[in-house]
């Protein structure tokens, strides 16, 4: 759709003015805060009063031709962003009427003004500062708009204005006159270019009051990394350029160390933040100071009428200053959204910051408890529930993640762009709507070029799908953009595995330990890797570093249980799964206990315990009863052939995620082929299985746990079909591919398929060679184990039929 013809007019209705030239909304000559997008939305409305305006003809408007995903929620937030600047509620709008579920229509009354009818000027106005405050009013509301509503106001003052004490006026000068002028016309040196990075420095804090340590320095955050323009230097690098400083990594960023920060690292600006007080009100001032020469690029101030407003008055400052160091007026409109929004109170923003502190130093586990803080003190957190969500998705607590993640998802209007972007893209991968996922960081991507986030995202969601190097190539780009973020090497790491590319994920893996970036995950790779060379003493290293952390020891201790249960150690296994079930408990993760239970279970059930693993599938459910856990708990019913309940639990999980591509296109399928196989009938097993062929090698939630079934199921399916080439290739998928099924049981009972569906042709030395295998592979398990005990048996019958047809020959 096009955009209307933009001739210079001011449309007059009721007490407002709608000045297309200016880009301004004024209400009895005063300008009313309408960041960029809103505005062009009311212009589209005024312009076509009287008639409906679809939803659809807004998205055109706004988004043009692009495909992205839901934008309802972004034309709810700009009618509800025009409302309030009308004051014009819904229930009983004197100029915006909803049609329900089609659109708007503007129903006041609209009349031309001519150029001398507009409203004169205020008395002592000039040229220079008409522009200065037309620019303001742009991105940020007039003093006169807030003044004595509760809202933190800049120290400019009009007529009428309250009267300050000696004090605060001398500080009007001294602070906010220059920074008048700078906001009016900065100085080209201020400008930086998007390969600028900048140190934020916490914020001096003179008030005596500690609910803004830390507080204001995230809510700067926040403000200036909703920037596409701004390159903020990572937190991880910070900490990480700490260490090699041979500082604390969880010391106070002062102005001087900010600096010596922003020369080890290549940065050119110091952002340094200041907040005391005087007669009731709170004075912030934030300075941005060239690195090199120490000169002030760009300074900008603000007051607040008490403390909860300080937020509000620091987004202003943040907005103005964006503007001084080169970010364009559109961009800030924009991407125009206080920290303020994100919460009011300062109590949470504080225990939210510490919380990703904690998390970066010490893991996801230690943070849950301040995150949790945050939400009980602002129960309205979007961000701090998504980050929560974040932290239980990587503790394998799926059920809780989507839960806190649904609460932020609801509140993700009230966020700035990038967290909605991320909030939005988490969700649709927690309730496994990959598409959705896609397409959401596809747009986060478009967006913030600059941001590593939404490059890893993509690379989980194609590691689902099994499409490794286009996940590989995400990863890639993700860890040169945050070299010193964790996660980007423990899922990096895992995804070369995935490709058999062992030495590169040795070398990534092995960069992450010399920089100092540790995580349970992280070890996990490091973990299969031994694995895979056969290293005892590697594994047994990397499980001690486990020892005592909540939420790894638990991951690392599962992982012994599968190399035990791989080799047929099926006693050893139960003890350490054991084990791993009850350190996930101690940490709170009642997900993640049942996880291994059930796990525990699948085996046993591959093994021919199937009483064990029935009783084991009921085990798991008393601790959690959540997704992934009936996910695996209907697997293991159907193949130890409790075939109905395994259908009653496939049903269940089919009805409650109907949306979750994951499930419908690899987990059910399996389910359902497992159930199949189990009232032999493998014809309907392989019918089952077609959805999850161009996805049978990919590692969906919970990723990494019970992968390649879809392949395992179908070559058991043709075993039972006496189709033994059929069978033979589907093993071979196994065997090909062992950086996927790494130390997990499957991979040792591939070789004993192998070895039955050779017996269904004539070369029966090869039968034999395969059986082989598989008994040296398991030469120390126990021996009552019933899969070892019918592998013998086959063994020897084979045998025996050489030695008969041996004997019939010399006949």
């Amino acid at each position: 759709m096009d955009s209307p013809t933009r001739t210079h007019s001011v449309l007059r209705f009721g007490a407002f003015e709608l000045d297309d030239a200016a880009g301004e909304l004024r209400e009895d000559g005063k300008a009313r805060r309408l960041p960029a997008q809103p505005f062009r939305v009311l212009e589209l409305l005024v312009g076509r009063a009287g008639e409906l305006v679809t939803r659809d003809e807004i998205q055109r408007y706004l988004w043009g031709d692009r495909k992205y995903l839901r934008v309802d929620h972004r034309n709810n937030f700009c009618v509800n962003q025009i409302r309030a600047a009308l004051r014009d509620p819904a229930e009983h709008s004197e100029y915006i009427k909803t049609v329900p579920r089609r659109g708007y229509r503007f129903v006041a009354a609209i009349t031309h003004v001519a150029a001398d009818e507009r409203r004169p000027p205020l008395i002592g106005a000039t040229p220079a500062a008409d522009e200065a405050r037309s620019q303001v009013s742009r991105s940020a509301p007039t003093p006169s708009d807030t003044v004595g509503k509760g809202h933190a106001s800049s120290l400019t003052r009009f007529p009428g204005a309250r009267r300050f004490s000696l004090a605060a006026m001398l500080l009007f000068v001294l602070l906010v006159l220059p920074s008048g002028e700078r906001r009016a016309d900065p100085p080209r040196s201020a400008a930086l270019t998007p390969k600028d990075s900048i140190v934020v420095a916490d914020f001096t804090n003179t008030t005596g009051d500690k609910v803004f340590d830390d507080a204001l320095t995230q809510a700067l955050l926040i403000e200036i990394r909703q920037s596409p323009f701004l390159n903020v230097l990572p937190d991880a690098q910070v900490r990480e350029t700490l260490k090699m400083m041979a500082r604390p990594a969880n010391q106070r960023i002062t102005p001087e160390v900010a600096r010596d920060l922003c020369a080890r690292t290549g940065s050119s600006t110091v952002l340094d933040g200041t907040i005391s007080t005087i007669g009731g009100h709170y004075l912030l001032s934030v300075d941005a100071i060239a690195c090199s020469t120490g000169e002030t690029l760009a300074s900008e101030h603000g007051e607040a009428v008490g403390k909860g407003d300080v937020l509000t008055a620091l987004g202003r400052a943040a907005s103005r200053l964006r503007t001084a160091l080169g970010e364009s007026l559109p961009s800030v409109q924009k991407f125009e959204l206080p920290a303020s929004a994100t919460t009011t109170s300062l109590e949470a923003l504080k225990s939210y910051s510490v919380g990703l502190q904690v998390r970066l130093a010490q893991g996801d586990a230690p943070s849950i408890p301040l995150l949790k803080r945050a939400l009980e003190l602002d129960p309205r957190f979007a961000l701090a529930y998504a980050k929560l969500a974040a932290v239980y998705s990587n503790l394998d607590q799926p059920t809780s993640a989507l839960e806190y993640e649904t609460k932020a998802f609801e509140l993700r209007d009230s966020v700035t762009e990038r967290e909605r972007l991320f909030i939005s893209a988490l969700y649709f991968r927690l309730t496994g709507e990959v598409e959705k996922s896609t397409q959401t960081l596809e747009m986060w991507k478009s967006e913030y070029p600059r941001d590593a986030g939404p490059c890893g995202s993509l690379g989980v969601n194609y590691v689902y799908m099994g499409q490794y190097l286009r996940a590989a190539t995400e990863w890639e780009q993700a860890l040169r953009l945050a070299p010193n973020e964790v996660h980007m090497y423990e899922n990096l790491a895992p995804v070369y595995l995935a490709l058999n590319r062992i030495d590169k994920a040795q070398a990534v893996a092995d960069a992450a330990i010399a920089r100092h970036l540790d995580s349970g995950r992280l070890r996990r790779t490091l973990y299969g890797l031994a694995f895979l060379r056969r290293d005892r003493v590697e594994m047994d290293r990397q499980t001690e570093w486990a020892l005592g952390k909540p939420g790894a020891e638990d991951f690392l201790l599962a992982a012994q249980s599968d190399t035990e249960a791989y080799f047929g150690r099926i006693g050893n296994s139960r003890r350490l799964s054991d084990q791993a079930v009850d350190s996930a408990t101690r940490s709170g993760l009642p997900e993640a206990a049942a996880l291994w239970k059930v796990i525990d279970a699948l085996t046993e059930a591959e093994f021919g315990e199937r009483r064990a693993a029935i009783n084991d599938v009921a085990n798991a459910l008393t601790h959690s009863a959540g997704r992934n856990v009936k996910v695996l708990a209907a697997l293991t019913l159907a193949r130890a052939g409790e075939a109905a309940k395994a259908e009653a639990l496939a049903t269940e999980l089919e009805m409650d995620y109907p949306k979750n591509t994951v499930l419908m296109l690899f987990r059910l399928p399996s389910i359902k082929a497992a159930i199949a196989l189990a009232r032999n009938d493998p014809s309907s097993a392989l019918t089952f299985l077609e959805p999850a062929r161009r996805s049978e090698l990919g590692q969906p939630t919970p990723s990494g746990f019970a992968p390649l079934y879809p392949a395992y199921l179908r070559g058991q399916a043709y075993l039972m079909l006496h189709n033994g080439p059929a069978a033979t290739a589907e093993f071979h998928k196994i065997l090909d591919n062992p950086g996927i099924v790494l130390n997990f049981p499957l991979g040792a009972l591939a070789r004993l398929q192998l070895a039955r569906a050779a017996t269904l042709g004539v070369d029966r030395t090869a039968a034999r060679d395969a059986y082989g295998e598989f008994l040296a592979s398991w030469k120390d398990a126990d021996s009552d184990v019933p899969v070892l005990i019918a592998a013998r048996a086959e063994l020897a019958q084979l045998l025996d039929q050489k030695a008969a047809r041996f004997d019939a020959a010399r006949r």
